[in-house]
């Protein structure tokens, strides 16, 4: 059969699927093409609207102490190359259609980077300044392949082991995939035995053909008209108090910072979640809204937040773009209590996740809210709790550990990323530099910190009645206020 888009334009996936088995037995190096899901189209037009930026790598860092196969080590990520096909993937536009050409195989090689020589106090710098290189450094979407891998040599048995992935063939959890997977077949193949993972039933391109195929169904129609209800008619833009004007057009240029809360305070919060009948999670969103609230006095708050999407079990080992993202739409007219606030966030979050299914780069379409490039659409806001614990892998000679990347992007004007630990919550604000100074953040993790106190101790005031001011703040606002006072006197 010849390969062309022609001919193969009129094979159905399935028989596509065959005929890339079967190259792959040749080991023939022409791709097949397929269509994307919902959420790769909408990458590719982002992409395509600003050419060479890195805003939606996916970077991630692994410290590897022992004794390190080098030549298992890459083995196992061809071997994870070789078991998913979107490993394996590029993007093209073929007579005006966008398409992923799988190609049946492809080797990765690992670049070793050698810091041996470097004084020891140098090391861990050269390290934070190549995984910040590799995380900015942006990928060709029509190239493969859309997934690096790099070494640095420590010493003889400490190395960093660099992943960057373009978002378009994977999410986070696939990078937990990627790592598991890594770990459970580098020590096989260190053993010299085959791989003790059994082949996939399924790849990325039958998920983005089963998309296709539940957006014709009466399930897509359904799920439509709920998101249509809740928000056909253009949630505001959140007009946060920012340091400087929103520019033009989005930069996504950012910063991190981190804080903590004590184990004593997260219990105080898990206990008020089982007390008012609702999830941690939701929670925490009710108390974000508040913050919000509070700060732009807007009663109409919508914040976004993420599924996995994969309520499948053959989904949950995949690697490949599933996340999707919901969106959370409450209203504090009234000024109600925090507990009432939080019935209104647990029936919202609830009624979100029945209708998760929709992808939300096809309700943006479908709802065509007025397109900004100063902005995203629908929500400038994101918030998300992450309740599985970081693993560590600990091999017969080697331990795998996470390292946490700096980030220097910011998809929205502002972000929450909330962890459970054995000690207590985390959390990192990431922002828009282009938006906000450092110091502004560090004041809106401090009034978070406080507002969550409030709600643990005394959760039954009005949303407005809750405090957000240290007793500092609380005295320089009174002086303040007295001085404004005294002026008004002279005055009349």
């Amino acid at each position: 059969m010849t390969q062309t888009p022609s001919n193969l334009s009129k094979l159905s996936p399935e028989q596509k699927r065959e005929l890339l088995k079967a190259l792959m037995k040749k080991k023939a190096k022409k791709p097949l093409t397929f269509p994307l899901s919902f959420a790769q189209k909408r990458l590719w037009f982002l992409d395509k609207l600003q050419p060479g930026s890195s805003v939606y790598n996916l970077p991630a860092a692994l410290r590897l102490q022992g004794s390190l196969n080098i030549e298992a080590l890459e083995k196992s990520l061809n071997e994870i190359i070789k078991r998913h096909e979107i490993l394996r993937t590029s993007f093209t536009e073929i007579k005006g259609e966008v398409v992923q050409s799988v190609y049946p195989v492809f080797n990765l090689k690992i670049t070793v980077i050698d810091l041996q020589e470097l004084p020891l106090s140098q090391r861990e710098i050269q390290v934070k300044n190549i995984i910040s290189q590799e995380a900015s450094e942006p990928f060709d979407l029509t190239q493969i392949p859309l997934f690096r891998a790099k070494l640095l040599q420590l010493s003889t048995d400490e190395y960093v082991l660099l992943f960057t992935l373009h978002h378009i063939i994977s999410d986070y959890w696939s990078m937990r995939v990627l790592i598991q997977e890594l770990a459970a077949i580098y020590q096989a193949f260190s053993e010299n035995q085959n791989t003790p993972l059994p082949e996939l039933n399924i790849q990325y391109v039958d998920y983005a053909v089963w998309q296709e195929k539940w957006l014709q169904s009466d399930a897509r129609s359904t799920q439509l008209t709920y998101w249509k209800k809740q928000l056909g008619n253009n949630p505001p833009v959140l007009q946060l108090p920012t340091d400087y004007p929103r520019p033009a057009v989005q930069t996504y240029r950012g910063e991190t910072q981190s804080f903590s809360l004590s184990y004593q305070h997260s219990e105080a919060l898990k206990n008020l979640a089982r007390q008012e009948d609702v999830t941690l999670f939701m929670v925490l969103l009710a108390a974000l809204k508040t913050l919000l609230y509070r700060y732009t006095q807007q009663e109409d708050i919508v914040i976004g937040s993420t599924v996995a999407n994969r309520n499948r079990p053959e989904l949950e080992n995949l690697i490949g773009l599933l996340v999707n993202n919901l969106v959370f739409r409450t209203n504090l007219s009234g000024n109600p209590s925090f507990p009432d606030f939080l019935k209104q966030v647990r029936e919202v979050t609830l009624e979100a996740y029945q209708h998760q299914d929709l992808p939300f780069e096809y309700l943006v379409e479908e709802l065509q809210p007025e397109r900004n490039l100063s902005h995203n659409p629908l929500f400038q806001v994101m918030f998300i709790l992450h309740n599985t614990p970081t693993q560590t892998f600990q091999l017969p000679n080697l331990t795998f550990n996470y390292i946490n990347p700096e980030n220097k992007t910011a998809r929205f004007d502002l972000s929450l990323d909330m962890y459970e630990t054995p000690s207590g919550l985390t959390g990192v604000f990431e922002y828009n530099t282009d938006l906000f100074k450092p110091e502004t953040i560090s004041r809106i993790i401090t009034h978070f910190q406080i507002l969550l106190q409030e709600i643990s101790k005394n959760c039954q005031q009005k949303v407005s009645e809750l405090s957000l001011f240290s007793e500092t703040e609380k005295n320089k606002l009174l002086v303040e206020w007295n001085q404004t006072q005294q002026s008004f006197e002279k005055l009349a």
